[in-house]
Order: C-alpha cells, then structure tokens, then sequence
C-alpha cells in the first residue's frame, strides 16, 4: 500500500495515532487507542517510519495493538484460556537422562518453578518423560487468577510470548519483569542448547530460534511501554 499521509502525531488522552490529525482506525474499523503515551509514540514511529510504500510486516507493535483491540479485548476469557493452556509446562517435564542434563533442567529451571510458589502460591509438581499429567486444581486456579487480571494489551503479549516460550511460568516471568526476554528464551531452549552442545548445531533449528527470539524481544517491548 502507497503512503497516503504525511504527518504522523499522537493525541492527548486517549493516546490515538494521528495521520494527518484524522484517528487511525484498526482492521474492524476501531479507533487505535493506546494505554500509555509510550506506546502510542512508540507505534507512531513505525508509522512515522515507513516510506513511499507502507510495510506492514516491520509494524510489529502496530499488529499487536490492533490485535489486543480487535480480537483480544471482546474476548478476554478466551485468550487467557488461550493461555492458560501453557499450565502443562515445558519446566515441569524433565528427563531422566543424561546425568548432566537432569542436573541442568534442575539447575535452571527449579528456581523459576520456586519463584511462581512464592509469587503465586501455585506449587508445581515435576515429572520425568514426556507423558502428559494434570497439575493440581489449586495451582491451575491461582495462575488462572494471575492470567486473568491482565489487561487486552498485557494478555495479547502473554499470548503471543506462552507459544514461543511453551512455559505459562517463563511467561509470567516476563511479564513481571523476573526475566527479560533474552533469558526467557534461553531457558526455554535448555534442551536445544544442550543437544546442540553434544551433538552439534543445526543451522534450520538456529535460524528458527533466532527469528522466535526476534519475535520476542518485540512482545517484551510491546509489554514494558503498555505497562
């Protein structure tokens, strides 16, 4: 799509992106209101950015505002079920073997699972092998609790981070600042680090992470000015 404005502005609360003090609207059409000014002049640099020829794909913060507006905020509960489904933890599932990955996963790991007890009150148990389990109904309920008190734009990053991640506690972890995004990630990725160690890298899998971590650092940014 050509550009078709010339002078990007934000207004005074409500936070609206100006292009040529007309509101830009979202895909269905809403106004694009932001929470917090930093947002807002965050989004209006990407606009502000763009040349002859708008891009959307380099308008990360843009998608992930109309996405909290447009299809986060009318259906919260469902996004944080969404969510939620990340309560079966990639932290929680350990091996059994090798003696210096067990001790890792431990290592790593264990201190994230103590820090959600503490914060939450939600005890998660841990198991070794890949067979699904079902946490306790008192741990699910105090992260659904957590999960739930979110606003649209904090859910629609916790949303878009608890895939990447495949850890509701790493997600949180995020979103309260206990970890940033580069951590996170490298947490999520104990397994990948620690085959690639043994056994060498594999470029596609490089890569792969690479642009996941990309995507990440985004949400973390998306997170910090929304809150």
């Amino acid at each position: 799509m050509k550009r078709f404005y010339k002078e990007v502005t934000v207004s005074a609360a409500p936070f609206q992106i100006l292009l040529d003090g007309r509101p830009l609207k979202t895909p269905m059409k809403a106004a694009l209101t932001l929470p917090t000014l930093a947002l807002a002049e965050a989004v209006a640099d990407e606009w502000r950015g763009q040349g002859d020829d708008i891009a959307p794909q380099f308008m990360v913060l843009t998608k992930l505002a109309n996405t909290a507006l447009d299809r986060v905020a009318p259906l919260q509960d469902a996004v944080a079920g969404q969510v939620m489904r990340y309560v079966n933890d990639l932290l929680c599932y350990r091996a059994d073997h090798p003696a210096a990955l067990v001790a890792r996963q431990s290592g790593e790991w264990d201190p994230l699972l103590d820090w959600a007890a503490a914060c939450y009150g939600a005890h998660l148990q841990t198991r070794t092998g890949p067979v699904h389990f079902a946490q306790s109904d008192e741990a699910v309920a105090v992260l659904r609790q957590a999960v739930a008190a979110y606003d649209p734009f904090q859910l629609t990053a916790l949303a878009t981070a608890a895939p990447i991640l495949g850890s509701l506690v790493l997600t949180l972890a995020l979103a309260e600042r206990r970890l940033d995004a580069e951590a996170a990630f490298a947490l999520s990725q104990l397994d990948e680090r620690f085959q690639a160690e043994h056994w060498g890298e594999d470029q596609e899998a490089t890569d792969r992470a690479a642009a996941l971590l990309v995507e990440l650092k985004a949400v973390e940014k998306f997170l910090r000015l929304a809150k």
